[in-house]
């Protein structure tokens, strides 16, 4: 968190303005179950603390082992007081004795293509997409992310699609989107928009497109 606290001193966040979190973390196979509940209590304990506009805890449906937070707090005060809370403590320090790797911790210094909604909608597909450009790509990434983001809103069983740049590395961005099932977004992967999405990505991207499918825990 130090490292944490840093990259919003850093980076250009204004004062007052929301700070999103996006944190991964993987657990012991065997520590599937007991990783879940920790990270129920944590969600539950979270979202009635003052300043918490959303926290919501995801499930990798292809590998059960790995879970992802995503939090939004209405500034950065908001944020450092839940940082230093003693719930947080607990379940970080509950935490260590069954991760296999460190808190893998991304914030953003903004969003785009429409307001968080977050909450529990039960049935609904999250996918989240780790998309990495070279530097000189950030603006036209950016801009075809935006495009993406309204022709997503146009798909049958489109509910989301968040954009979230990183604050310390602006040329990585974690997509976020939601779907009301697993049918409407598979449909949305063969459209024409996201095919010619994908080919115009492909020569700014510095790493592989991380992409991974979802389910909120109840």
């Amino acid at each position: 968190m130090t490292i944490l606290a840093a990259t919003l001193a850093g980076a250009a966040h204004s004062q007052g303005s929301p700070v999103y979190l996006v944190t991964y973390v993987s657990v012991m196979p065997n520590a599937v179950v007991s990783g879940a509940t920790l990270l129920e209590r944590y969600r539950d304990a979270s979202r009635k603390e003052d300043g918490n506009q959303r926290l919501d805890v995801l499930h990798e449906t292809t590998r059960p082992n790995r879970f992802v937070i995503l939090e939004v707090w209405t500034d950065e005060a908001g944020f450092m007081s839940h940082d230093k809370a003693a719930s947080t403590s607990h379940f970080r320090d509950e935490l260590k004795k069954i991760q296999i790797a460190p808190l893998d911790e991304r914030v953003s210094s903004g969003v785009y293509g429409g307001p968080v909604k977050g909450g529990d909608r039960p049935g609904t597909i999250y996918v989240l997409t780790h998309v990495d450009v070279f530097p000189q790509y950030e603006v036209d990434c950016l801009a075809l992310l935006d495009t993406m983001s309204i022709d997503s809103s146009q798909d049958g069983g489109n509910i989301g699609y968040e954009v979230l740049p990183e604050a310390d590395h602006p040329n990585h961005f974690t997509v976020i989107e939601e779907w009301t099932t697993r049918r409407s977004r598979d449909v949305r992967l063969v459209a024409a928009h996201t095919r010619a999405f994908r080919e115009r990505l492909l020569p700014m991207e510095g790493a592989l497109y991380d992409e991974r499918l979802y389910r909120a825990i109840d």
